[in-house]
């Protein structure tokens, strides 16, 4: 069976090439400006002019790493009203699609964090160099949802007793991670995984005589995926076939669509 990062690639074989393709040409056109500019500064310092040309050259500059860029930075706070919730377990279209299902969950979406390498693309991490991970990032009503529940559902979808593993994914983009982005986040998830770890020992969890390998990290920079990975399997995946992503829907979720 195709891991979900060979499925990633064909889902985004049409789109994601036309889009390197026009990165790649945004990127040669920047550099030839830039390849322009030592000239410029050199007539410039000669015939007067020069302190008018740095800004432009400044602007160059800015063009030729914009055309380079990949994925963008998340807002680091969540919305008015709303908590902010980031793990990591694998390939991250099947997690997204149980938090999506996850009562009180208001948004989610998923991206590359704890790397790096600034602004990465879906190749670059799938690379394993780039040192992120997978994630998932969700945004919840407290009112509705508590991060325990958040973590209740990681703990059931998740194998936390491989680190650099679930099923066929294997790589550090593939770690096991609760992300906390305060303290109170961290003391949940220290006593979520002590009561796992428990669990396991007296073979009450579905993998006993096992220890939690799930780390647990401080938030840090997150970026959105490329839109094709977004919500991937409740629009239909790579068989073009949805999945519910209704409140409270228990169906089984196909990791490939």
């Amino acid at each position: 069976m195709a891991t979900c990062a060979a499925a990633a690639r064909a889902a985004a074989l049409s789109g994601a090439a036309v889009c390197r393709g026009a990165l790649k040409s945004q990127a040669r056109s920047a550099a030839v400006r830039v390849q322009a500019v030592p000239t410029r500064m050199f007539f410039g310092g000669l015939f007067g002019g020069g302190a008018k040309r740095e800004g432009k050259n400044d602007e160059v500059l800015k063009a030729a790493r914009a055309a380079k860029r990949g994925c963008e930075l998340a807002p680091a706070s969540p919305p008015e009203g709303l908590e902010i919730a980031t793990v990591a377990g694998g390939c991250f279209w099947g997690l997204e699609l149980a938090y999506q299902r996850l009562p009180g969950v208001v948004k989610t979406s998923v991206g590359y964090t704890a790397g790096q390498v600034l602004n990465p693309t879906y190749e670059e991490v799938c690379s394993g160099r780039t040192g992120h991970t997978e994630a998932v990032q969700m945004y919840y009503n407290p009112a509705e949802c508590s991060f325990e529940q958040i973590l209740d559902e990681f703990f059931q979808k998740v194998d936390p007793t491989t680190l650099n593993r679930q099923g066929n994914d294997v790589g550090t983009q593939y770690r096991s991670v609760i992300f906390y982005h305060n303290e109170a986040q961290k003391e949940a998830a220290e006593k979520a995984v002590a009561a796992v770890n428990e669990q396991l020992a007296a073979g009450a969890f579905r993998l006993p005589g096992k220890k939690v390998a799930t780390t647990i990290e401080p938030a840090c920079d997150y970026y959105i995926a490329e839109n094709y990975h977004q919500q991937y399997l409740s629009r239909g995946g790579r068989f073009n076939r949805p999945q519910s992503a209704e409140k409270g829907c228990k169906d089984k979720i196909r990791c490939y669509g």
